[in-house]
Protein backbone atom coordinates (compact mmCIF):
# COMPACT_ATOMS: atom_id res chain seq x y z
CA UNK A 1 0.00 0.00 0.00
CA UNK A 2 2.74 2.42 1.02
CA UNK A 3 4.52 1.76 -2.14
CA UNK A 4 1.65 2.38 -4.68
CA UNK A 5 1.31 5.65 -2.40
CA UNK A 6 4.36 6.46 -3.43
CA UNK A 7 4.41 5.39 -6.81
CA UNK A 8 0.66 7.86 -7.00
CA UNK A 9 3.09 10.57 -5.81
CA UNK A 10 5.94 10.16 -7.83
CA UNK A 11 3.63 10.22 -11.16
CA UNK A 12 1.67 13.34 -9.30
CA UNK A 13 5.01 15.74 -8.91
CA UNK A 14 6.82 14.73 -12.34
CA UNK A 15 3.43 14.95 -14.60
CA UNK A 16 3.32 18.39 -12.66
CA UNK A 17 6.65 19.38 -13.44
CA UNK A 18 7.22 18.01 -16.97
CA UNK A 19 3.79 19.90 -17.96
CA UNK A 20 5.56 23.20 -16.34
CA UNK A 21 8.18 22.99 -18.68
CA UNK A 22 6.64 22.48 -21.56
CA UNK A 23 3.54 25.12 -20.95
CA UNK A 24 6.63 27.27 -19.73
CA UNK A 25 8.26 26.61 -23.49
CA UNK A 26 5.28 26.97 -24.99
CA UNK A 27 4.64 30.57 -23.44
CA UNK A 28 8.17 31.71 -24.72
CA UNK A 29 7.10 30.79 -28.45
CA UNK A 30 3.83 32.69 -27.43
CA UNK A 31 1.52 29.48 -28.36
CA UNK A 32 -2.25 30.83 -27.12
CA UNK A 33 -3.52 28.82 -24.38
CA UNK A 34 -5.16 25.77 -25.77
CA UNK A 35 -1.91 25.59 -27.56
CA UNK A 36 0.57 25.49 -24.51
CA UNK A 37 -1.83 23.80 -22.60
CA UNK A 38 -1.84 21.14 -25.49
CA UNK A 39 1.93 21.16 -25.30
CA UNK A 40 1.61 20.49 -21.30
CA UNK A 41 -0.20 17.45 -21.61
CA UNK A 42 1.75 16.32 -24.11
CA UNK A 43 4.85 16.76 -22.32
CA UNK A 44 3.58 15.07 -19.03
CA UNK A 45 2.41 12.01 -20.62
CA UNK A 46 3.91 11.38 -24.04
CA UNK A 47 7.07 9.33 -22.51
CA UNK A 48 4.48 7.47 -20.42
CA UNK A 49 2.01 6.62 -22.87
CA UNK A 50 4.51 5.22 -24.96
CA UNK A 51 6.39 2.56 -22.70
CA UNK A 52 2.81 1.68 -21.84
CA UNK A 53 2.21 0.60 -25.45
CA UNK A 54 5.77 -1.08 -25.35
CA UNK A 55 5.35 -3.06 -22.35
CA UNK A 56 1.51 -3.84 -23.46
CA UNK A 57 -0.14 -2.10 -20.44
CA UNK A 58 -3.34 -0.05 -20.55
CA UNK A 59 -2.07 3.43 -21.09
CA UNK A 60 -1.91 5.12 -17.31
CA UNK A 61 -3.70 8.74 -18.44
CA UNK A 62 -6.83 6.84 -19.85
CA UNK A 63 -7.58 5.75 -16.48
CA UNK A 64 -7.75 8.87 -14.59
CA UNK A 65 -8.56 12.18 -14.71
CA UNK A 66 -5.82 13.41 -12.77
CA UNK A 67 -3.30 13.40 -15.41
CA UNK A 68 -4.88 16.23 -17.11
CA UNK A 69 -6.17 18.22 -14.14
CA UNK A 70 -2.32 18.21 -12.71
CA UNK A 71 -1.53 19.51 -15.91
CA UNK A 72 -4.31 22.31 -15.55
CA UNK A 73 -3.15 23.09 -12.23
CA UNK A 74 0.49 23.50 -14.24
CA UNK A 75 -1.09 25.90 -16.94
CA UNK A 76 -2.18 27.71 -13.82
CA UNK A 77 1.26 28.42 -12.47
CA UNK A 78 2.57 29.23 -15.21
CA UNK A 79 0.14 31.90 -16.20
CA UNK A 80 0.61 33.49 -12.64
CA UNK A 81 3.95 33.57 -12.76
CA UNK A 82 4.33 33.83 -16.51
CA UNK A 83 7.10 36.77 -15.97
CA UNK A 84 9.69 34.60 -13.65
CA UNK A 85 9.11 31.55 -15.31
CA UNK A 86 9.28 32.54 -18.85
CA UNK A 87 12.77 34.88 -18.20
CA UNK A 88 14.93 32.45 -15.56
CA UNK A 89 16.65 29.72 -17.65
CA UNK A 90 17.07 28.14 -14.33
CA UNK A 91 13.39 27.30 -13.37
CA UNK A 92 13.42 25.00 -16.78
CA UNK A 93 16.10 22.91 -16.23
CA UNK A 94 14.61 22.68 -12.26
CA UNK A 95 11.08 21.42 -13.84
CA UNK A 96 12.71 19.46 -16.53
CA UNK A 97 15.40 17.49 -14.25
CA UNK A 98 12.87 16.82 -11.57
CA UNK A 99 10.12 15.43 -14.39
CA UNK A 100 13.37 13.58 -15.63
CA UNK A 101 14.18 12.00 -12.73
CA UNK A 102 10.88 11.06 -10.96
CA UNK A 103 10.00 9.71 -14.47
CA UNK A 104 12.16 7.80 -15.08
CA UNK A 105 12.15 5.86 -11.45
CA UNK A 106 8.30 5.09 -12.28
CA UNK A 107 9.04 4.02 -15.67
CA UNK A 108 11.58 1.19 -14.08
CA UNK A 109 9.13 0.35 -11.22
CA UNK A 110 6.29 -0.37 -13.65
CA UNK A 111 8.67 -2.40 -16.20
CA UNK A 112 9.66 -4.18 -13.19
CA UNK A 113 5.68 -4.52 -11.82
CA UNK A 114 5.16 -6.44 -15.49
CA UNK A 115 8.12 -9.11 -15.14
CA UNK A 116 10.31 -7.54 -17.46
CA UNK A 117 14.21 -7.77 -17.05
CA UNK A 118 16.06 -5.07 -15.32
CA UNK A 119 18.00 -3.94 -18.61
CA UNK A 120 13.92 -3.19 -20.43
CA UNK A 121 13.68 -1.45 -17.20
CA UNK A 122 16.41 0.40 -17.72
CA UNK A 123 15.44 1.40 -21.54
CA UNK A 124 11.15 2.11 -20.36
CA UNK A 125 12.85 4.22 -17.58
CA UNK A 126 14.74 6.32 -20.34
CA UNK A 127 12.08 6.40 -22.27
CA UNK A 128 9.49 7.34 -19.93
CA UNK A 129 11.49 10.03 -18.44
CA UNK A 130 12.86 11.49 -22.42
CA UNK A 131 10.04 10.77 -24.75
CA UNK A 132 7.70 13.32 -23.33
CA UNK A 133 10.38 15.90 -23.59
CA UNK A 134 10.81 14.78 -27.39
CA UNK A 135 7.28 15.48 -28.39
CA UNK A 136 7.23 18.63 -26.73
CA UNK A 137 10.63 19.98 -28.67
CA UNK A 138 9.09 18.85 -31.93
CA UNK A 139 5.66 20.51 -31.20
CA UNK A 140 7.33 23.76 -30.59
CA UNK A 141 9.95 23.43 -33.38
CA UNK A 142 12.63 22.80 -30.93
CA UNK A 143 15.78 20.03 -32.31
CA UNK A 144 15.02 17.68 -29.20
CA UNK A 145 17.68 17.62 -26.06
CA UNK A 146 17.52 13.91 -26.67
CA UNK A 147 18.96 14.32 -29.80
CA UNK A 148 21.84 16.64 -28.99
CA UNK A 149 25.20 16.22 -27.42
CA UNK A 150 24.13 17.30 -23.67
CA UNK A 151 23.77 14.78 -21.26
CA UNK A 152 19.86 13.81 -21.19
CA UNK A 153 19.46 10.07 -22.17
CA UNK A 154 22.49 9.69 -21.09
CA UNK A 155 21.45 10.64 -17.59
CA UNK A 156 18.55 8.90 -17.89
CA UNK A 157 20.85 5.43 -18.12
CA UNK A 158 22.86 6.62 -15.69
CA UNK A 159 19.94 6.60 -13.24
CA UNK A 160 18.39 3.32 -14.24
CA UNK A 161 22.20 1.71 -13.95
CA UNK A 162 22.55 2.80 -10.28
CA UNK A 163 18.69 1.47 -9.55
CA UNK A 164 19.97 -1.80 -10.44
CA UNK A 165 23.09 -1.57 -8.77
CA UNK A 166 21.35 -0.66 -5.66
CA UNK A 167 18.47 -3.15 -5.92
CA UNK A 168 21.98 -5.54 -6.49
CA UNK A 169 23.72 -4.94 -3.28
CA UNK A 170 19.71 -5.17 -1.68
CA UNK A 171 18.78 -1.57 -0.97
CA UNK A 172 15.35 -0.59 -0.23
CA UNK A 173 13.39 0.73 -2.70
CA UNK A 174 13.53 4.04 -1.43
CA UNK A 175 17.31 3.90 -1.24
CA UNK A 176 17.38 2.91 -5.56
CA UNK A 177 14.86 5.63 -5.91
CA UNK A 178 16.95 8.26 -4.13
CA UNK A 179 20.05 7.17 -5.14
CA UNK A 180 18.81 7.03 -9.10
CA UNK A 181 16.89 10.77 -8.90
CA UNK A 182 20.08 11.89 -7.67
CA UNK A 183 22.22 10.54 -10.52
CA UNK A 184 20.43 11.96 -13.14
CA UNK A 185 19.98 15.46 -11.04
CA UNK A 186 23.61 15.45 -10.65
CA UNK A 187 24.29 14.75 -14.20
CA UNK A 188 22.12 17.34 -15.61
CA UNK A 189 23.65 19.96 -13.35
CA UNK A 190 26.98 18.70 -14.73
CA UNK A 191 26.07 19.42 -18.19
CA UNK A 192 24.32 22.59 -17.76
CA UNK A 193 26.84 24.13 -15.77
CA UNK A 194 30.61 22.36 -16.36
CA UNK A 195 29.04 21.54 -20.15
CA UNK A 196 29.50 17.94 -19.72
CA UNK A 197 28.71 16.07 -23.31
CA UNK A 198 29.18 13.28 -25.05
CA UNK A 199 31.31 13.00 -28.29
CA UNK A 200 29.65 14.66 -31.23
CA UNK A 201 29.55 12.59 -34.71
CA UNK A 202 31.37 14.56 -37.26
CA UNK A 203 31.69 14.03 -41.30
CA UNK A 204 35.57 13.64 -40.78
Amino acid sequence: MMESTLYFIIEVIGTLAFAVSGIRLAARKRFDWFGAYTVGVVTAIGGGTIRDLLLGAPVFWMASWMYLAVTGLAFAIVVMFKRVLTSDSRSLFMFDAVGLALFVITGIQKSLAYGFPMWVAMIMGMITGSFGGVLRDVLINEEPLFFRKDIYATACLGGGLVYWLVEAAGGSAIVQQICCATVILFLRWGALHYGWHLPEMKER
